[in-house]
């Protein structure tokens, strides 16, 4: 690791990351950072040469990296980085908070963040991905951010100076989110409570949680999440049109579209990376055969495929 800085934090090398991912797949990263606090990633990116690539990583909720790993530094946060404090009408929390964590946080103090709760994953990771799901979503809430970029610059942006889309937001490339400001309103930490509880009801009903998945597969061709309301419409739903295409439940090596819900691509148990993602664009071809739409992928795919696989 000579042609690395020594920071303060936790440095490995050949990091498998198969273990870290929610599919339990991908090949190893060349280097796997963790840091001791920010000004320890802020002083180790400044002195990273900037033909190394990093890929800040959550807990791998969204995600799918390939067999043959990462050419990066990976960097993932964790102690330091996972506080969760409450202001007035604010949620301040770190980048390594989880979302549910968040959530039940926010419904002690009276603060309606109820929307996180079912959502798998770290704020830092919400952020990226503007998460949502029953008509709210991240951006819905979003003041500010503080981070660090490439070159190990500490900066803040608010909601100003960013643009939010469906699963989307323009950050700076490569830059690290180690902090996030939220605001919401006020509601009974009791009926909050309650609303939780019957989301997660509703989540455990309809989706495979007890499976090796990643959440939603691909994004809606409706340009929105799904509200759990009665009245929702699910014509440009992804799972509605992969199941018109007759997709619930097949399966390619040890990949699976999950039978009880028909967005989700399951590791039955001996999947590779690339068993996950050949079956995903198999889906892909297929539903655009039927119907003329085509999906797109919600699941972040990266990193190299096997030397059998190219």
């Amino acid at each position: 690791m000579s042609d690395l800085p020594t920071p303060r934090g936790k440095l490995t090398c050949d990091r498998d990351l198969s273990s870290l991912t929610w599919l339990r797949v991908g090949g190893p990263a060349d280097y796997f950072y963790q840091p001791a606090d920010e000004d320890d990633l802020a002083e180790f990116l400044t002195w990273l040469r900037s033909d190394i690539s990093i890929f800040p990583m959550g807990v791998g909720s969204n995600l799918i990296i390939r067999d043959g790993g990462l050419r990066a530094v990976v960097i993932r946060l964790g102690r330091g980085f996972n506080r969760v404090k409450i202001v007035g009408n604010r949620v301040i929390a770190g980048a390594a908070a989880l979302d549910a964590h968040v959530a039940l946080k926010a419904a002690d103090a009276g603060l309606d963040l109820t929307f996180l709760r079912t959502i798998p994953g770290t704020v830092g990771g919400a952020v990226r991905m503007n998460a949502g799901c029953y008509g709210s979503y991240l951006s819905d809430h979003f003041v500010s951010a503080r981070l660090i970029t490439r070159s190990g610059q500490i900066m803040s942006l608010t909601k100003a100076d960013v643009s939010f889309g469906y699963r989307d937001v323009n950050l700076p490339e490569e830059a690290v989110i180690i902090e996030v400001v939220l605001e919401a309103e006020r509601g009974e930490p009791v009926i909050l409570s309650e609303r939780m509880e019957s989301q997660l009801q509703m989540r455990d009903y309809s989706q495979p949680t007890k499976e090796l998945s990643a959440g939603s597969t691909f994004r809606n061709p409706s340009g929105f999440s799904s509200t759990g309301r009665a009245d929702d419409e699910h014509e440009l739903k992804a799972w509605r049109l992969i199941e018109l295409a007759g997709l619930r439940g097949m399966r390619l090596g040890g990949a699976q579209m999950s039978e009880k819900h028909s967005n989700f691509l399951i590791n039955t148990g001996n999947a590779t990376a690339a068993d996950l993602e050949g079956l995903g664009e198999l889906v892909r071809k297929r539903v655009f055969k039927h119907s003329q739409i085509e999906l797109v992928w919600e699941i972040m795919r990266i990193g190299e495929p096997a030397g059998n696989d190219i």
